[in-house]
């Protein structure tokens, strides 16, 4: 398959390792920003391939578990309504709560669906205008085009009952916030090629130039992973702090303007919280205020649920790149797929799922 098999050309793997081993001279640490390439990396056993001197990092690139906790219960607490009937992709529905996950509420009597599509939960609104339908929109910057359209898509639908728990979150802060901080150890960074492929990597030049670090746009199969690693050990090497597109098949400087325009006109943005970090300035979007009548958290008045995390999970650690889940006591005993501590554990782009799926 184009664009796949060559991707996964065990010859041009090996090439590839041969090539990062004749430049590196020092060890070097470099963070992926996307649980889909951590999977890939766990899967075809990158870590084992490359030189032990480079240390890959796992960051905070998985959408379902950076979600905070809190927004998990203002979900749970919607979904318990009678009248609603509450929407999600599926890896949301186990991420835990402080009490319940949302298949509890499920096995609980209420009406929890799974959809593959935004526009599947505009179409359940459509066929049921006595019910309430309420979307969960998660994710980076990747997802947020299909929910903003499912929002205009309402409006222009005339529907009333229709809305979206918004808990959108973007690149380029959360790379701030972890460069910034005085414990970081990252050199380098491999930035995520399916956010960039709706938002381009401009906002990444001013990053790589403050802090002085190569930030490499990278894909997800095994070859795009080692190309993005060889060229970030390259810059390193040489002393060059630029941003580079390896992902060129998918991804131009500017992005796609028509997500782009779609994105600027739905949301704004906004100090976000994720789950085990913190509040980052500025590192989320929340409907505009002229799209309110589709904004869950206001039509059900969720805003002031605030919760704790659990003590016995480190998945904010690992999601900053401090520590891996082997690191965690509760890891593949306490917590597991089953029964998961956190959302890392739960999502199919998760950390702990990956090490626990693949390095078990």
């Amino acid at each position: 398959m184009k664009y796949v098999d060559e991707y996964r050309d065990s010859l041009i793997v090996k090439n590839l390792v041969a090539k990062i081993k004749s430049i590196l001279t020092q060890p070097w640490s470099l963070m992926e920003v996307c649980g889909g390439q951590t999977h890939t990396i766990m899967k075809y056993n990158i870590e084992e391939l490359i030189p032990k001197e480079i240390n890959l990092l796992h960051g905070p690139g998985c959408p379902v578990c950076v979600t905070p906790l809190e927004m998990i219960d203002k979900a749970i607490d919607i979904a318990s309504k009678r009248d609603v009937i509450f929407t999600s992709f599926g890896d949301m529905l186990r991420v835990p709560g402080s009490r319940l996950d949302l298949l509890n509420v499920k096995a609980n009597g209420g009406d929890v669906r799974m959809v593959y599509s935004t526009l599947d939960a505009v179409k359940l609104a459509e066929n049921n205008p006595d019910k309430k339908i309420v979307f969960f929109g998660v994710g980076f910057e990747t997802t947020a085009p299909a929910n903003a359209m499912s929002v205009l898509e309402a409006k222009r639908r005339g529907l009333k009952n229709y809305s979206l728990l918004c808990s959108q979150v973007l690149v380029p802060p959360a790379i701030e916030a972890l460069l910034s901080s005085p414990d970081t150890s990252i050199q380098g960074f491999l930035a995520a090629g399916h956010v960039c492929t709706v938002m381009g990597y401009e906002e990444y030049i001013p990053l790589a130039n403050k802090y002085k670090i190569p930030i490499v746009v990278t894909g997800f199969e095994p070859v795009d992973i080692l190309q993005g690693i060889y060229a970030a050990v390259k810059q390193l090497e040489e002393g060059k702090f630029e941003v580079e597109n390896q992902y060129s098949r998918a991804v131009i400087k500017e992005g796609n303007k028509a997500a782009k325009k779609i994105l600027s006109e739905v949301f704004q943005t906004v100090d976000r919280k994720w789950r085990g970090i913190g509040t980052i300035p500025m590192s989320g979007w929340k409907l505009k205020e002229s799209f309110a009548d589709f904004d869950a958290e206001k039509i059900f008045d969720v805003h002031e649920i605030e919760k704790q995390e659990s003590n016995l999970c480190i998945a904010g650690k690992i999601l900053q790149g401090y520590k891996k889940p082997v690191d965690c006591s509760a890891f593949g005993t306490l917590c597991t797929p089953e029964h998961p501590l956190g959302a890392p554990m739960v999502s199919s782009e998760g950390t702990c799922a990956a090490y626990f799926r693949y390095k078990k």
